[in-house]
């Protein structure tokens, strides 16, 4: 709310602007009237609302007193198009209409100015008033004060006769009451001993209409909307200190809370949204936060968007964009659905990975694969695959649209279920000296039948990971295609050994799905256990180390049974 209230007094020369003023600090009609007064302040501790006040007077050249009539046109045609201009969206500034000097007319002037506050919503009220006889003089900037603390506007439609606004629960006392006067005033306002949306809307309304806009206002700033009708940004955002080296991801209250939305928004019950649903889901956010690029960033079934996907999407921008996840939790409710003071209670802030080296364990469930590679080795058919989808063609059977930098999907650690994140990144844009490498596991992709692709995943290599604590995996892609001829220096299988990194994965869009999902599987297990030798995680080394010890056994009772012969002979 305000902390405090600014009147400014407009109006043409000689309506009685400076003598309101004097009037309502002197307490009396001042006999001498100067050509402005200067601006006053009111002490908040004198004012209703207990906030400061200011009032300023305005003087206009001096002119001949106009006609009522003529003052009330130019109140449409010159004096509220000042204050607005040609405001279309946003907040408006308050106005009140003062009929002044009323001790001079007979009967009132209400009926010429309803017709302007009913054109113009920013007039909260009018107000006839006489300074001359000190009438209604401190109603008059108590209604001003009023208007700028709990406007009328941004509540109440005259047209359509409705608010926009969440619910808030009714004192005990008067919540029997308030049942009898909606059940009388709303059919269906109450159901099951509770209020409905429609009965919650007419309270409102009614207490709008009696003048009471403060009730509604402490109801919507308890729930985080702004003079504006828009969630303030303390609301959306919420401190939440993430150090470096650490990650987001939503606890078992965040995936709770946005699994409850889904099954909110899920009308037939099919455990898909579909494009009207997933808008329906939205209708509170100022636009959709999800756009066009969704059906290639995580999993959809033909045009509709499962739980599974849903909750990868979810995972996705809670640990890019965590500003963004608790703003999108805002619109949604958290705070108030889940009787939270905010959406920080649903983000999880995982521990420096620097410690998980040192424990050697994570306890992260969330991580991020950058796949980097030069132009055209197949980096985004790579992450299509990773979502199942063939080459050029998505999961609907249609033509592939654009492709997406990220995508993510769950996969199996040690039978635990983890998240792993692709993201696409051009070999050329990490050799620069800005450069961002920083990730949980790097897929470094070449195109074996293009050697040039190589050395340039080797640079990038050597210049962000060869020295740090990142575990890589080298990948070579089509590998249904034939090899290309080798450039003079170290093969990819030679280049993995020397650096004890493990051979070279061979990987191509072109084969079954399943064979396939283990590549990204293996990605996942390097992830959450880079403290490890790389040659540790790779299957085949489990094989050789076996290998290598029954020939190491064969060997030994060969040498055994040879020198058992010779200590026989000897004897």
């Amino acid at each position: 709310m305000k902390r405090d209230v600014r009147i400014l007094l407009l109006g043409e020369a000689q309506v009685g602007k400076t003598s309101l003023i004097l009037s309502l600090v002197g307490e009396e009609f001042p006999e001498e009237v100067p050509p402005r007064a200067e601006e006053i302040t009111i002490p908040a501790d004198v004012t209703p609302e207990k906030v400061p006040t200011h009032i300023v007077d305005y003087s206009e050249a001096e002119q001949t007193v106009e006609e009522l009539q003529d003052e009330i046109h130019k109140i449409r045609t010159k004096w509220i198009p000042l204050v607005n201009g040609d405001t279309k969206r946003g907040p408006r500034v308050p106005i009140i209409l003062v009929g002044n000097k009323s001790d001079l007319r007979p009967g009132g002037s209400m009926e010429a100015v309803l017709p302007i506050m009913s054109q113009f919503p920013e007039i909260e009220t009018c107000v006839e008033c006489s300074a001359k006889n000190l009438k209604n003089i401190s109603e008059l900037f108590y209604y001003a004060q009023k208007a700028v603390l709990h406007p009328t506007a941004p509540l109440y439609d005259p047209e359509a006769k409705q608010m926009s606004c969440f619910g808030h629960p009714l004192a005990p006392q008067a919540l029997e009451d308030v049942k009898v006067v909606v059940s009388k005033n709303v059919a269906g306002g109450v159901r099951d001993d509770r209020l409905t949306l429609d009965g919650f809307l007419f309270l409102n309304m009614l207490f709008i209409q009696r003048g009471r806009h403060e009730t509604t206002w402490t109801i919507l700033r308890r729930f985080g909307y702004g003079d504006s009708l828009e969630l303030t940004a303390n609301y959306l955002c919420p401190p939440l200190r993430v150090p470096p080296g650490c990650s987001t991801e939503l606890n078992h209250r965040g995936y709770q809370f946005v699994q409850r939305m889904f099954e909110k928004h899920d009308q037939d019950r099919d455990g898909a949204l579909s494009p009207a649903e997933l808008q329906s889901l939205f209708s509170v956010f100022p636009a959709a936060p999800w756009g066009p690029q969704l059906p290639r960033t995580v999993r959809t079934e033909a045009g509709r968007l499962p739980l599974h996907g849903y909750l990868c999407q979810w995972t996705l921008v809670t640990y890019l964009d965590v500003q963004h996840c608790l703003e999108h939790l805002g619109y949604l409710g958290f705070p108030t659905l889940c009787e939270q003071d905010s959406q920080a209670h649903a983000i999880t802030v995982t521990r420096e990975k620097r410690l998980d080296q040192e424990k050697g364990q994570t306890q992260r469930n969330v991580f991020l694969c950058k796949v980097v590679g030069a132009r055209g080795v197949g980096k985004s058919s790579f992450l299509q695959a990773f979502l199942g989808h063939g080459l050029g063609v998505s999961d609907a059977g249609e033509p592939a649209g654009e492709p997406s930098a990220y995508t993510i999907d769950t996969v199996q650690v040690n039978g635990q279920e983890k998240y792993l994140i692709l993201c696409e990144v051009g070999a050329d844009s990490l050799l620069t000296a800005s450069a961002d490498a920083t990730c949980d596991i790097a897929c470094l992709m070449f195109d074996s039948s293009h050697p040039r692709s190589f050395s340039l995943c080797a640079s990038v290599y050597k210049r962000h990971y060869m020295d740090k604590q990142t575990p890589c995996l080298f990948v070579s892609s089509k590998a249904d295609l034939p090899e290309g001829v080798l450039l003079p220096g170290l093969s990819p299988t030679e280049f993995c050994r020397r650096h004890r990194l493990p051979a070279p994965a061979l990987f191509s869009c072109a084969g079954p799905a399943e064979p396939r999902a283990a590549i990204f599987t293996r990605l996942a297990t390097m992830a959450a256990f880079p403290h490890l030798v790389h040659g540790e995680l790779h299957a085949t080394s489990f094989w050789h180390r076996v290998a290598l010890g029954a020939v190491g056994a064969a060997v030994a009772a060969v040498l055994s049974f040879s020198l058992y012969r010779v200590l026989v002979k000897s004897r």
